[in-house]
C-alpha cells in the first residue's frame, strides 16, 4: 500500500504533504526530525489526515493534487476525516 498523507504543527498553521509505503515510520522520521528539510525546520510533524492506495502512480497523483489546492480546501478535507485534528 502507499499513502498520501498531511501533517501539521502543534497549532496547526502550517501544512506538508508527503507519500510514503509506510506511513508509521515515515511518521516516525517527521517526529524525531530524522531527515532535514521542511518538516524538520518547522516542527510540522502532527499526523491528520491519510488516504491509501493500490498502486504508487495514484499516491503521487493525488499527492500533487492536493499540493495544488487552496489552504482553506486541505483544512476542510481535513476537517472531514479528522475534526478535531487530533
Amino acid at each position: 500500500m502507499y499513502y498520501v498523507y498531511i501533517l501539521t504543527t502543534k497549532n496547526n498553521a502550517m501544512t506538508y504533504i508527503g507519500v510514503t509505503n509506510c506511513l508509521e515510520k515515515r511518521v516516525y522520521k517527521h517526529k524525531e526530525k530524522i531527515n532535514e528539510g521542511y518538516t524538520r525546520k518547522y516542527n510540522v510533524n502532527k499526523l491528520v489526515y491519510y488516504e491509501e492506495f493500490q498502486y504508487v502512480e495514484d499516491a503521487i497523483n493525488r499527492e500533487k493534487q492536493l499540493k495544488n489546492w487552496r489552504k482553506e480546501w486541505k483544512i476542510n478535507l481535513i476537517k472531514e476525516f479528522n475534526p478535531s485534528f487530533e
